[in-house]
């Protein structure tokens, strides 16, 4: 199975930026939505940011709102998480997911069903 693709991540001190990336190739991922969570030791994976490729309708988790950026580019067939003013509490696996067309809570995980691997930040103090 087809599967999102994520790069990107690393390891930057408190304050610092990142750009994940996530790429859809093989299939289309127009009129989609695309969501990125993260998942820290001993948590549970949360909703970060969504985006409907259709439409460009924008979900951001509290934590995140006026520090992250989601963004897409149809050309690429790509989404990308723009993260900024990073802090320690940011360090985690971040997942880029593929949802339906329709998803009526879009930061929450069950709502998706195709995953990438992940891609490791880390954030020092």
């Amino acid at each position: 199975q087809v599967q999102p693709v994520e790069s990107g991540g690393g390891s930057v001190q408190a304050g610092g930026s990142l750009r994940l990336s996530c790429s859809a190739s093989g299939y289309p991922y127009n009129n989609k939505y695309m969501g990125w969570f993260r998942q820290a030791p001993g948590k549970e994976r949360e909703g970060v940011a969504a985006i409907y490729t259709g439409g460009g309708s924008i979900y951001y988790a509290d934590s995140v709102k006026g520090r992250f950026t989601i963004f897409q580019d149809n050309a690429k067939n790509a989404v990308y998480l723009q993260m900024n003013s990073l802090k320690p509490e940011d360090t985690g696996m971040y997942y880029c997911a593929e949802g339906g067309s329709w998803i009526g809570r879009p930061l929450d995980r069950y709502q998706y069903t195709r995953w990438g691997q992940g891609t490791q930040v880390t954030v020092s103090s």
